[in-house]
């Protein structure tokens, strides 16, 4: 709308929201800003002035991050993480997907109690015992995979991208059936390159999940050697350990504060790296399954 044409009401309304992102945008910077500046913090700058935010250009010092670096056990817990993201986000699609588009299709008979069953476990969880004793009699107990596979399909990402196929025009399916063109082939051919914004979307949504589960791993994993970086995190965060590092580091003493600030901006990296590259897709993924479904 053109700024001539709006009312006073109308333009406090709008100044008023500015106001407002931008100091949410302050409130979310500054803690942010605050750990990274502590990690590149060095051990007598540290002791001298723990409290301060801001730091001076003459002294930065990377002797965290090569600590952690140089630290066997982040380093196997970053590729833990990795595994479990890589692995996690292409069981959930590869699940989520066929399962969404054949609640899309609206002749499918027995289509509403079908999604009332999928619904009944999202509205009524089963509880941490029943899932352990499933899982453990699998035999996923202290393997990766028990962190990924049991929450393999989410029912809410699984609702938003039905929606989303319901969304694509039924003339695109209808003349590819008649061509003789089966169920697979229509999902392969027609509605996967048509749902690259929902498919990203939900990909972005499975991979935070996955990226940052901390309860499964703890309830799932007693191997250290496959802790992923949420646990180790957390026992960094918590001093559990930190000996290890501090007198292990072959770039000399890193200051545990830098470590633990270290820590959390690494652990974050990966996010911050795989966003951008599907903030365009994010929106119009979501708003279109959101309203179709």
């Amino acid at each position: 709308m053109d700024s001539k044409h709006l009312t006073l009401t109308d333009r406090v309304f709008y100044r008023f929201i500015d106001f407002f992102l931008l100091a949410v945008l302050i409130i979310v910077a500054i803690p942010m800003w605050s750990t990274i500046t502590l990690s590149f913090r060095s051990n007598t700058f540290i002791g001298s002035n723990l409290e301060g935010m801001f730091l001076p250009p003459w002294s930065w010092s990377t002797a965290a991050y090569r600590a952690l670096l140089g630290n066997n056990g982040f380093v196997n817990a970053f590729i833990n993480s990795l595994k479990i993201f890589i692995f996690g986000v292409a069981s959930a699609l590869f699940l989520t997907i066929p399962l969404a588009y054949v609640l899309s299709v609206k002749t499918l008979p027995g289509r509403k109690p079908l999604t009332i069953i999928i619904l009944i476990p999202y509205l009524f969880h089963v509880g941490l015992i029943p899932g352990y004793l499933v899982v453990n009699r699998l035999g996923l107990s202290n393997h990766l995979a028990a962190i990924y596979l049991p929450v393999a399909i989410s029912t809410y990402n699984c609702l938003i991208m039905r929606g989303f196929f319901e969304g694509i025009p039924d003339e695109l399916k209808e003349s590819a059936r008649i061509d003789g063109a089966p169920e697979i082939t229509v999902l392969l051919r027609i509605i996967l390159p048509l749902s690259k914004p929902i498919i990203m979307t939900i990909g972005l949504y499975y991979g935070v999940q996955f990226w940052n589960d901390f309860l499964h791993a703890m309830i799932y994993i007693t191997d250290s050697a496959l802790n992923p970086l949420p646990i180790l995190l957390r026992n960094i965060l918590m001093a559990s350990g930190m000996n290890e590092f501090v007198e292990t580091n072959a770039f000399g003493e890193a200051p545990i504060q830098a470590i633990k600030a270290a820590s959390v901006f690494m652990a974050a990296i990966p996010m911050i790296i795989a966003y951008p590259f599907i903030q365009k897709y994010f929106t119009k993924g979501t708003l279109l399954g959101s309203v179709k479904g």
